[in-house]
């Protein structure tokens, strides 16, 4: 852990959904600090609330509770994603678009290039040119990865990103999450993987919206 503190700062968060007699807690009182140069697996049960946490991370969602801080501010409505960059299990890809249009779009936004090396690193180079509705699921959900990295974010939070691979591109995943940690984005990653799992620096356990470990 860095000396200079956390890049993420979760306090006290909750999130809940309805009112009254139909209200559902999703997150209860969830502190958590994330550095710089680290991958933080989050672990639990389907419907423990990991992808709630990822969603009020990334301010995909708003926290009911408590509050988010990254890099000491607070979290704005709609971060930047040089700020917060998320994987979610929904990829949101532009599927008229090629591989490398849909991987470099946040860049091009910002009038920057993006790194072929990281289709290469994810095996996507030679899908590059193709249209992503015309790739596999697979091929789509590291498209969406590579989209994650391209603009070098202080924080990456990843949902499930193993979910639709095999075994060797489980570990072009496991490089990709190398590549965030050397540098320097403190890396999230809700996982059921245990090979993410083991690669990770830290593990947190979620159970029913708390953190138990």
């Amino acid at each position: 852990m860095s000396a200079s503190g956390p890049v993420v700062r979760m306090t006290a968060v909750g999130r809940s959904y309805g009112h009254g007699a139909q209200r559902v807690v999703a997150l209860h009182d969830v502190d958590l600090d994330l550095y710089a140069g680290e991958v933080v697996a989050l672990v639990g049960r389907s419907g423990s609330g990991k992808s709630t946490l990822c969603h009020v991370l990334a301010g995909v969602e708003p926290a009911t509770s408590g509050s988010v801080e990254v890099d000491g501010r607070s979290l704005p409505d709609e971060p930047d994603w040089q700020d917060v960059a998320l994987l979610p299990q929904r990829l949101g890809l532009a599927p008229e678009l090629t591989v490398a249009e849909n991987a470099f779009l946040p860049c091009w936004v910002r009038g920057e290039n993006g790194e072929a090396a990281v289709l290469d690193l994810l095996g996507l180079a030679d899908v590059a040119g193709r249209r992503a509705g015309a790739t596999s699921l697979g091929e789509q959900q590291r498209t969406a990865i590579a989209r994650v990295l391209s603009t070098g974010p202080r924080v990456v939070v990843m949902d499930e990103p193993t979910g639709h691979q095999d075994d060797d591109n489980v570990e072009r995943v496991r490089r990709a999450l190398d590549l965030a940690r050397s540098r320097g984005a403190a890396v999230l990653v809700a996982t059921h993987d245990e090979r993410i799992v083991r690669s990770a620096d830290r593990v947190v356990r979620l159970e029913s919206g708390r953190v138990v470990a």
